[in-house]
């Protein structure tokens, strides 16, 4: 076992003189972060639940969206479940929504509740359905099949159709830490399967929130040459998507930037969720 670096007095202080303007900045202003599936348990887990308690304390909303897809597809698989997407979305009949709710609602939100907890924080779980925070709709955008056979029906896959941020507006500020899962109901009572990207930008964008910050397994969004794009503005996305810099699975998280910034979002930024205390870098560092 090895000691942990010392820091010294000075090095200290200019951790301190950097990160106290930041703070003074996002002072009582609300942070969405959206957590994924992948980054899930083990030390990134901590590091990511003692984050979000930090800057809670520090005069912070934080405001938790999590996913889940690995896990979901490692109970669908352990009850004999197939597993099948299109365009990048889980098709869900009504047997798979009630496992996803199962497991987003559930087994990952109350970990992660208590992973927040562990680190001293006082966090709360909660889903769309709470509140009627989201109403869902069917997703109608789906691929068109191949070789003239019909278009895949998603099923129970659903995007925010309404957003009432009532509950949330009672619990933040009172040193409570919302943990959202992206399962909501229709107007019909049906339960849907929200993508967490697309769930965390309304959510975002309803509450006004100063950031919205996505945790990936990638750095950001890459130019052709593989080369990290540090800024990026509406026009500019778009025009990568259209010369195809921009594919895959990766589209559907800038186009939620574009959704939320133009709801009001002062800003998104998509992270690797790898690096340690990735969040508090961002917000709290000039990096």
């Amino acid at each position: 076992m090895t000691d942990a670096p010392k820091v010294s007095p000075h090095e200290s202080s200019e951790i301190l003189m950097q990160a106290l303007p930041h703070m003074l900045r996002y002072d009582d202003s609300t942070i969405v972060v959206k957590y994924g599936g992948h980054a899930m348990g083990g030390e990134g887990e901590k590091s990511f639940a003692k984050d979000m308690v930090l800057l809670e304390q520090s005069g912070v909303n934080p405001v938790v969206v999590h996913g889940g897809g690995p896990q979901i597809g490692a109970m669908l698989k352990k009850l004999g479940i197939e597993s099948r997407f299109s365009g990048g979305l889980r098709i869900t009949d009504k047997a798979t929504v009630e496992i996803v709710e199962m497991v987003l609602a559930g087994s990952i939100n109350k970990q992660l509740v208590g992973a927040i907890n562990a680190q001293g924080g006082r966090a709360i779980g909660l889903c769309g359905k709470d509140g009627n925070m989201v109403t869902a709709r069917k997703v109608t955008r789906h691929d068109e099949g191949a070789d003239g056979e019909p278009p895949v029906d998603l099923g129970f896959v659903g995007e925010p159709d309404k957003i009432d941020v009532t509950v949330l507006e009672q619990i933040l500020g009172r040193e409570l830490i919302p943990v959202l899962a992206p399962v909501a109901a229709a107007a019909d009572g049906e339960t849907y399967n929200v993508n967490a990207d697309t769930f965390a930008g309304a959510i975002a964008g309803a509450l006004g929130a100063k950031r919205l910050l996505f945790l990936t397994d990638v750095p950001g969004v890459l130019d052709k040459d593989k080369n990290l794009i540090k800024e990026l503005k509406v026009d500019q996305i778009r025009e990568l998507i259209a010369d195809g810099t921009i594919t895959g699975g990766m589209i559907p998280k800038v186009e939620t930037c574009i959704y939320a910034v133009e709801r009001g979002v002062e800003g998104v930024v998509i992270l690797d969720g790898k690096i340690p205390h990735a969040v508090l870098i961002e917000l709290l560092t000039d990096h």
